[in-house]
């Protein structure tokens, strides 16, 4: 069975050896040129998409609008996406030992941010990759030894969350 990355996980691709991608940050933040009239009673927030390169050649990456697909809540409804406030990658080459990184704000029913799912499909040198999925959500920051919510089977799903992303952090620093 296919799993999830868990927000603030390393991806490896292993068509482009050396090049990983994450999902990282999901936070709470007003985007930087003002409210989307179209967002009006939602509640913001934004996500980064980082994408390393630990080969030895560069790479040309795209990472823009319509690549990063953000999804909402326990029904996995579309978050709204503010595309003039978010950053995104257009054809940069990345070389051995730097990184670029795409923000996205976005926003939806402050009731669904618990639950934050990303989907991301990377071009590298005009040719696709796979699509990863990350999930997350604002309320699983790391550090936290809060439970969520809910009870259950979603609290365990929460401790292993923070767990793995504890891990996978303390090998970025």
């Amino acid at each position: 069975m296919y799993e999830p990355n868990v927000v603030g996980d390393w991806q490896e691709y292993d068509e482009h050896p050396g090049l990983r991608v994450r999902v990282h940050r999901v936070e709470p933040g007003e985007p930087p040129r003002g409210r989307d009239d179209a967002a009006e009673g939602l509640t913001y927030f934004r996500l980064r998409v980082t994408v390393e390169n630990r080969g030895e050649r560069q790479a040309c990456v795209h990472l823009e609008d319509g690549q990063i697909d953000v999804r909402i809540g326990p029904d996995g409804e579309g978050a709204f996406i503010d595309w003039r406030n978010s950053q995104f990658v257009e054809g940069f080459d990345v070389h051995p030992l730097r990184r670029v990184t795409a923000v996205v704000h976005a926003a939806g029913p402050e009731a669904d941010l618990a639950q934050v799912d990303v989907q991301v499909q990377l071009r590298v040198d005009d040719e696709w990759t796979a699509r990863r999925l990350w999930t997350g959500g604002l309320g699983l920051t790391e550090g936290t030894g809060g439970t969520c919510p809910s009870a259950g089977r979603e609290e365990l799903a929460h401790q292993v969350s923070t767990f793995l992303r504890d891990q996978a952090e303390e090998g970025t620093a």
